[in-house]
């Protein structure tokens, strides 16, 4: 295994970032940091987190668009087993960016976490055959009666989800188009 070097990038989404952990790995396996405050701090990235979720996915589930208005809710999202496709969409009606989604593959070998910040709706599905777990760091704590979501599969969204016949649960399956989200945003 190649050690990959600590590395932080905004993607095309303000606000969006990419995080490339250290990965020190030999035929015995692998050692990395996921949360380091000081090197997080330095390049600018949140370091107050008030709670750790832990979610198992099984193959072909897809999980989202999911979010959280008051307190409004950012996610430090990494994978300890398996892969995703983690996708986030951009929901702040003020934005340029308004409507598009970035889509980035997150596993437990390729050492990446993703910072999606207040104004986001987060879903993901497990690629591959195995199950996958997400591990994710939240900067206010979880508010029912202030969490929203969006259809994941409405076509308006332009996601090129790669999974057929994706598992959604019943709430996931009843979200808001992205036709009414767009004409009432709540960001």
């Amino acid at each position: 295994m190649t050690p990959a070097q600590f590395s932080v990038t905004e993607l095309e989404l303000q606000g969006l970032y990419l995080v490339q952990l250290a990965v020190h790995g030999d035929s015995r396996g692998f050692f990395v940091e996921r949360f380091q405050e000081k090197r997080f701090a330095e390049h600018g990235l949140p370091t107050r987190f008030v709670q750790d979720n832990h979610s198992r996915s099984a193959p072909g589930v897809l999980r989202g668009l999911h979010y959280q208005t008051a307190p409004a809710q950012g996610k430090l999202v990494g994978v300890t087993r398996g892969a995703i496709l983690d996708v986030v969409v951009d929901i702040r009606s003020n934005s340029e960016t308004f409507g598009k989604h970035a889509a980035v593959e997150l596993s437990d070998m390729n050492g990446r976490l993703l910072w999606v910040p207040p104004g986001f709706a987060h879903g993901f599905c497990v690629l591959g055959s195995e199950p996958a777990d997400v591990f994710y760091k939240v900067d206010s704590f979880y508010e029912p009666k202030t969490e929203g979501g969006i259809y994941p599969l409405d076509s308006a969204l332009k996601i090129a989800w790669p999974i057929s016949a994706p598992q959604l649960s019943a709430r996931d399956s009843k979200l808001t188009s992205w036709t009414e989200y767009s004409q009432n945003p709540h960001f």
